[in-house]
């Protein structure tokens, strides 16, 4: 009788068990900067990490979109935030699950004094409860987990626009310190060949000997910004690759042109544009992922219900031996909401739904501002680029030209010269400063507003 009222019960739990649905995969759409490019996707299937989408490693000539293609593949703290999302559709998985029936067995009347000695007395319990949810906590516990999961998303969509943006920043300076090197190659060579006619001056005693110092302690001092370029320039290129999760770079050098540029956009436009800003898009979600966490503590305040089932032996009442006696057992339970009614959590989580919206003014005023920061960044480096090119860098090379002419004609003194070719070098590198600027704002904008910042806009 134990086995088979006991076996009754268990089958009676097991019939009201249902099996938890598949949660369906959904990833936050991504935002128009770089959507093209493949990311990395942790498997759903195990916990363990899959290999990184199959990238072409760069060569001796890298490009941008080579670059960034990498940086989405293979970068780690991507690839790290990826899995949050996986983490929230366990969780999802878990809110969905039932409580679990729980099986007791007990023994009465036993090891006693008198009549209770031993087991004569043995009353035998199985029993069998099941906690059932109230105040639709189930319901609201899985929507509060899918809106945690789809925040994961928003979180991953950010730090992908992120790596994009730290990745074009580190090519830009990449390719602004090859122009650099290039610029000081040159400053060399210029100060080996007046070196060379300093000396044939001297030579010929149609100048001083102090100017033949003076030209090689400034041939000296060009090799010397020359290295620290070339070690600059090594630095940038091991920080470009880390972007793809490598401590040594691959390539060689970098494929651009610094000189494209686009028109720029009206500020009022660029604002309007803010929408597509995963930092700001994610906090509609975030504001229904408190509520539900509100309407998740507000049901916990209901009690929940135990249900009791059981099947009880009874030794026979009139002698030790005859038969013994069977019974059932029924019974509820439920908590008494006398003093604990989760006052402090419900009145927290209320709290956390006020403090969102706080949150998310302060966010879109942070964002706003730091678009007007890179506006105002963009439009100065466009100003100083033109400025440069059309009036600053013609004019010094036409004077370093002239001077030097008639250095070699002898008509002037050799620091004239040197002052005019510091003046032509220092407004080329201050042209490639601008240009790294312009980029670096233009890479901030298109951050903030998760898109290009023209259809057809140029890439460095």
């Amino acid at each position: 009788m134990v086995s088979l009222g006991g076996a009754a019960l268990l089958l009676a739990a097991g019939g009201c068990a249902t099996s938890p649905a598949p949660i369906a995969e959904r990833w936050v759409e991504a935002r128009p900067l770089g959507r093209e490019l493949a990311t990395f996707r942790p498997p759903r299937e195990t916990a363990a990490a899959s290999p990184a989408p199959a990238i072409e490693e760069p060569g001796a000539m890298l490009g941008l979109r080579q670059a960034l293609a990498l940086a989405l593949a293979r970068n780690p703290e991507l690839a790290a935030f990826s899995w949050d999302v996986r983490i929230g559709e366990a969780r999802m998985l878990q809110a969905g699950l039932r409580p679990n029936p729980e099986v007791g067995l007990g023994v009465e009347n036993i090891l006693g004094t008198g009549d209770f000695r031993a087991a004569r007395e043995a009353q035998t319990t199985l029993q069998l409860s099941q906690l059932v949810e109230l105040g639709g906590k189930r319901v609201e516990r899985m929507k509060e987990a899918e809106l945690a999961r789809d925040l994961a998303g928003w979180d991953y969509e950010t730090r992908r626009i992120e790596v994009l943006a730290r990745t074009a920043e580190a090519f830009v300076e990449v390719l602004t310190l090859q122009r650099h090197l290039e610029l000081a190659d040159e400053s060399v060579r210029l100060a080996e060949n007046v070196a060379r006619t300093v000396a044939e001056r001297v030579a010929a005693a149609k100048t001083f000997v102090v100017e033949k110092t003076k030209a090689d302690v400034a041939l000296a001092s060009a090799q010397l910004e020359r290295d620290q370029t070339q070690r600059a320039l090594s630095a940038a290129r091991q920080r470009l690759a880390s972007n793809w999760g490598t401590t040594q770079a691959g390539f060689e050098r970098v494929e651009g042109n610094l000189e494209n540029l686009e028109p720029i956009p009206p500020q009022e436009q660029l604002l309007a544009r803010l929408a597509q800003n995963p930092e700001l898009a994610r906090w509609a979600t975030e504001l229904l992922q408190r509520e539900a966490a509100l309407r998740v503590e507000k049901s916990r305040a209901t009690p929940d219900l135990s249900i009791v089932g059981g099947y009880r032996r009874l030794p026979d009442l009139a002698g030790a031996s005859g038969p013994n006696n069977d019974s059932l057992l029924v019974g509820v339970s439920i908590p008494w909401p006398l003093h604990h009614r989760n006052q402090g959590a419900i009145r927290e989580a209320g709290y956390r739904v006020a403090k969102a919206t706080e949150e998310q003014r302060a966010a879109e005023l942070r964002v706003k501002t730091e678009l007007a920061q890179a506006w105002q960044q963009l439009a100065a480096a466009a100003a100083e680029v033109e400025a440069l090119k059309t009036k600053i860098l013609p004019g010094a090379q036409e004077t370093f030209q002239t001077l030097s002419q008639y250095y070699r004609d002898g008509r002037l003194s050799y620091l004239e010269v040197l002052d005019a070719q510091r003046t032509y070098f220092g407004a080329q590198e201050q042209y490639f400063r601008a240009l790294r600027g312009y980029h670096t704002a233009v890479i901030a904008i298109e951050r903030l507003i998760g898109e290009r910042l023209s259809p057809d806009a140029n890439q460095p």
